[in-house]
């Protein structure tokens, strides 16, 4: 039943598949295997700022194994938010005066100045997400490729709850609809649906979106899933009929497709807002940083063919339907869509499950960097060619998110 146009766009799910499964896929996949993209770096300490929680998963499979220091490349390591190997070296020698306590005379005036902007930018409002303090000495840095998102055993009333919390609390949605999700029952979603149509479409966005990130985690629970857990060995694989209870037309009462489609409409988002990043990728001056040259200049090369195959879709999200109205009413609704979303990213910390955490954390911080992106095309067109863009930054995090985010879908 996923098939045809997607409400809310032009495009329809059969164009999706055949662009993404000939052409994008095969190259992101290439992408996220490399240095610069398998490494993040997440706090999985910070406590839940919303309820006291002490019931961490018990489970094996929950762990999150951390990198020892010295697997992770120096490039990384010595600069995890900036780019070039002089902006590295900078921010090396400027925290180096900082920990002495020292002023130093050496640094001109003018790079004295893109050190402050750097550090304003990095606390500045634009963000959607709650992001981690990568400096505080309880974050470390993860091997997402030694550390997949699968099913863990994670569920029952404290999985129940984050998505309660998160549907409850912060999505935009018709007053009459108390409780959008209730364990094992279909009814309250119908209701939910049958009323999107009487909000906004901005708000209907949001809803979409969050219910596609929910539908796109709950794939990758299915497909691979549990099957075997032996002393000798464990064993992962598709299970069908966990796909069926979320998914199937009958079991869900007809919602089942509809959270497929809006799947679809986060990947549309997500690809909209790669293909207007691409000026910010291009400069010269921007480097994948991780301190082998060659490799990583064959990964920008890889990045830039991806981005500029993201900008020739043909059918994309037109996001200028987004705060079209009332200037004032505009800029309410997008600060509000901003602290909702930023609300989602905190809950995250709330996650009993490490794993889960993880890539709960990682998913959001990529949708909010495609937020970022797609409300910030006025300050990305600005762009100088040559030289630091102040107007509009992406940190290493930011970027290792939004393609990893990306590749989830």
């Amino acid at each position: 039943q996923v098939t045809g146009y997607l409400d809310d766009c032009t495009c329809d799910v059969e164009t999706i598949d055949a662009f993404n499964n000939y052409k994008l896929f095969p190259r992101l996949n290439e992408l996220l295997e490399s240095d610069y993209f398998r490494y993040y770096k997440v706090n999985l300490k910070k406590p839940c700022p919303f309820w006291n929680d002490n019931s961490h998963c018990g489970i094996r499979d929950c762990a999150v194994k951390p990198c020892p220091s010295n697997e992770v490349p120096d490039g990384i390591r010595s600069g995890s938010y900036k780019y070039s190997e002089e902006a590295n070296n900078l921010a090396e020698e400027c925290e180096e005066a900082e920990r002495l306590g020292a002023v130093d005379g050496s640094l001109s005036e003018e790079t004295q100045a893109a050190v402050v902007r750097w550090t304003r930018h990095d606390d500045s409002s634009d963000s959607f997400c709650e992001v981690d303090d990568i400096h505080s000495p309880d974050a470390e840095y993860v091997d997402l490729l030694l550390n997949p998102e699968r099913y863990t055993g994670y569920k029952g009333p404290d999985a129940w709850k984050i998505w309660n919390s998160i549907y409850e609390e912060n999505c935009f949605k018709p007053q009459t609809v108390k409780r959008p999700l209730a364990p094992g029952r279909g009814e309250s979603f119908i209701h939910l649906t049958k009323s999107l149509g009487n909000i906004c479409v901005e708000k209907r966005a949001f809803y979409r979106l969050i219910s596609g990130l929910h539908a796109s985690i709950n794939i990758h629970l299915s497909a691979r899933y549990l099957l075997q857990d032996t002393w000798s060995e464990k064993k992962w694989g598709p299970n069908v009929t966990e796909f069926q209870q979320r998914f199937d037309e009958v079991f869900t009462r007809g919602e089942g497709p509809r959270r497929l489609k809006n799947l679809y409409f986060l990947y549309l988002i997500e690809l909209r807002a790669l293909s207007k990043a691409l000026p910010f990728f291009e400069r010269p001056g921007f480097q994948l940083y991780t301190g082998n040259k060659i490799h990583d200049a064959e990964i920008k090369t890889l990045l830039l063919e991806i981005l500029h195959l993201a900008k020739s879709f043909p059918l994309h999200f037109d996001e200028k339907s987004f705060f079209a109205g009332n200037k004032k009413e505009a800029a309410k609704l997008k600060e509000e869509f901003r602290l909702h979303f930023k609300n989602i990213s905190r809950i995250m910390d709330c996650v009993g499950c490490f794993k889960c955490r993880l890539w709960g954390k990682l998913q959001t911080q990529g949708l909010g960097t495609a937020l970022k992106i797609l409300f910030s095309e006025n300050l990305i067109e600005k762009i100088p060619e040559s030289g630091p863009s102040y107007g509009f930054q992406l940190t290493r995090q930011e970027i290792v998110a939004l393609f990893n985010a990306f590749g989830r879908l």
